[in-house]
């Protein structure tokens, strides 16, 4: 099983993603910051906040369902806000999307905030809500079943270091992976955290067994040149004991967003 954890950004860099996300052959796919308009037939529109000015794909989300049609799509949003097609506004809906493969059994799944709570009226202050998706899978190929979780987790404006926030988020991650996930059985988190490698996440989700692959083994950097900023840390995938990790990439090359993708192999 081939495990992908993409934050999309928006799709900006729309065409080396889309032929990535159609060519790495992934059972699952977790991707964050994702958009569906389905009010619009644009395929670019603009976000605007403040002195942030961003090119959006309008439907990424059903571009992406279109390029994998042996996968099931999940759309998870955290808000409804506002894009512009020139000077036009569009509703916009903005979150994470899980896809899995259509040969693996979803045989359970949660679906929850681990910070604030949906806004169907505009982005919300920051620190805007989050979410994170959790699905439990039957792999026929071994006759087991594997649980997976995504989150994307909140941005706030003081930067990466951990507040009452992170720390009611974090416990709130560890929650709703519970409600899926049994125990005994294998056990894998991923997404883009938003926080340092130090962040008591990490130790939230060790009680639940789990090992962040990325600084085991000795990755520091999970950021493209596209992103000028200091502080190389986002993006994490951490799996329990029972998983076999056959192989684990931060992946360099190509580049399609400012995060790299992770990709996992279970053997």
């Amino acid at each position: 099983m081939r495990i992908l954890s993409l934050n999309a950004w928006g799709g900006k860099l729309h065409s080396p993603l889309m032929n990535y996300l159609s060519q790495v052959d992934a059972d699952v796919l977790c991707l964050q910051e994702i958009a569906r308009s389905p009010a619009t037939e644009a395929e670019w529109l603009t976000y605007r906040d403040a002195d942030v000015v961003l090119p959006q794909r309008a439907n990424l989300f059903d571009e992406i369902a279109a390029a994998l049609p042996g996968h099931d799509g999940f759309f998870c949003p955290t808000a409804r806000g506002t894009l512009f097609d020139g000077d036009r506004s569009v509703a916009s809906e903005f979150g994470l999307a899980t896809f899995v493969r259509r040969t693996h059994s979803v045989i359970g799944q949660a679906l929850g905030f681990v910070h604030g709570g949906f806004s169907s009226g505009g982005w919300g202050p920051h620190p805007r809500a989050r979410n994170a998706h959790c699905i439990r899978l039957f792999d026929h190929d071994i006759g087991a079943a594997i649980t997976i979780a995504q989150m994307h987790g909140l941005r706030e404006i003081d930067g990466k270091n951990d507040t009452a926030a992170r720390h009611a988020q974090a416990d709130a991650l560890v929650a709703l992976i519970r409600q899926v996930w049994p125990g005994g059985e294998r056990l894998v988190v991923c997404g883009d955290f938003n926080v340092l490698p130090d962040s008591v996440t990490f130790q939230a989700l060790g009680r639940l067994g789990l090992i962040d692959l990325v600084v085991s083994q000795g990755h520091t950097d999970t950021r493209t040149s596209h992103y000028l900023k200091s502080g190389r840390f986002a993006d994490y995938m951490l799996v329990n004991g029972d998983v076999d990790a056959a192989r684990f990439e931060v992946v360099a090359q190509p580049e399609v967003s400012d995060h790299r993708a992770l990709l996992l192999d279970i053997g």
